[in-house]
């Protein structure tokens, strides 16, 4: 039953200071049973932001989602599926973002159709010059890879974390053994080969871990391509 909060009468004879008071502490005793209201609680910090595509996102952590690596290495060589950014300066009508096709090649304003795959940004920046050099006079032109999606290595076999490696960089085959987690204790580290397609053939390269291990012939710790499969037995 809900409890009674209603006030009994008052003599008027009684001081004013008294009724006050009585009132007072007649409402506290007579409400004292009823149910408590939980306080909300207010929390005055700032949400954290939601970030589309990442559900592990960190506070002020930057999330790429176009799908590749942002380029390290100003001497990555381009490839299929890569994405420049290319600007004329001075010129906002010359500014493009081109994902390079599987052929290899790219269009841009003035210059047209061109092969970038195989070169370095900075290469693909003379071949612009010199091709809007005949509308322009002395064009500043920037190109900048934003996303590289053609870089990929395999490691197989006996390491801790075998699949596919993708970077903003060129890598050897330490490096990428380190990426890759190590190999296994029951890993054949003499028996490591580098499997490549060279002009259409396939290729097997031999990589004997233990004479770098004793800090012997580094020459055999060569810069992987594209494509390489790494294979540890």
């Amino acid at each position: 039953m809900t409890p009674s909060c209603a006030l009994k009468f008052v003599p008027r004879s009684i001081p004013l200071g008294v009724i006050s008071a009585t009132l007072s502490l007649s409402l506290l005793a007579s409400c004292s049973s009823l149910p408590s209201l939980p306080i909300p609680f207010v929390d005055n910090a700032p949400a954290a932001p939601i970030v589309s595509g990442s559900a592990s996102a960190k506070w002020g952590q930057q999330v790429d989602l176009s799908g590749g690596v942002v380029i390290t290495d100003p001497a990555y060589v381009i490839g299929p599926e890569d994405a420049l950014d290319i600007s004329v300066w001075k010129d906002e009508t010359l500014k493009s973002a081109a994902l390079v096709r599987p052929d290899g090649g790219i269009s841009f304003p003035l210059a047209g159709d061109f092969i970038v795959a195989g070169k370095t940004a900075s290469q693909v920046r003379d071949e612009l010059v010199k091709r809007l050099e005949k509308f322009i006079p002395e064009p500043v032109v920037t190109v900048s890879v934003v996303r590289v999606a053609s870089y990929r290595i395999y490691v197989i076999g006996r390491v801790n974390k075998p699949g596919d490696i993708q970077t903003g960089r060129n890598i050897d085959v330490l490096q990428a053994l380190s990426i890759a987690g190590g190999m296994t204790p029951f890993a054949s580290e003499d028996d490591i080969r580098i499997i490549r397609k060279v002009q259409g053939k396939t290729v097997s390269i031999p990589f004997e871990y233990s004479r770098i291990r004793k800090g012997g012939d580094l020459s055999q710790n060569i810069t992987l391509k594209s494509g390489d499969v790494l294979l540890v037995p």
